[in-house]
């Protein structure tokens, strides 16, 4: 399945379904963390109008989620 164009705050807001937190925020990007049994884990969003899809992958990729879960939450 493709992934859509998202903007950083969208992208912010499904992170936060899964509960990521907005730590703190550095010019445009965003840090969102969320503690798991594995540890802390920490992902940086672009507060972008459209964040590049392989930046959106990689976000994905480090927020633990797979393609299909985080596509489910949009």
């Amino acid at each position: 399945m493709k992934l859509p164009v998202l903007s950083g705050r969208e992208v912010i807001k499904i992170l936060k379904k899964v509960g990521f937190e907005e730590k703190r925020q550095k010019g445009s990007h965003v840090i969102l963390a969320k503690e798991t049994e594995q540890g802390k884990k920490a992902v940086v969003v672009p507060n972008h109008k459209e964040v590049d899809k392989g930046t959106l992958l990689e976000i994905i990729r480090q927020s633990g989620l797979t393609r299909e879960e985080f596509l489910k939450l949009i």
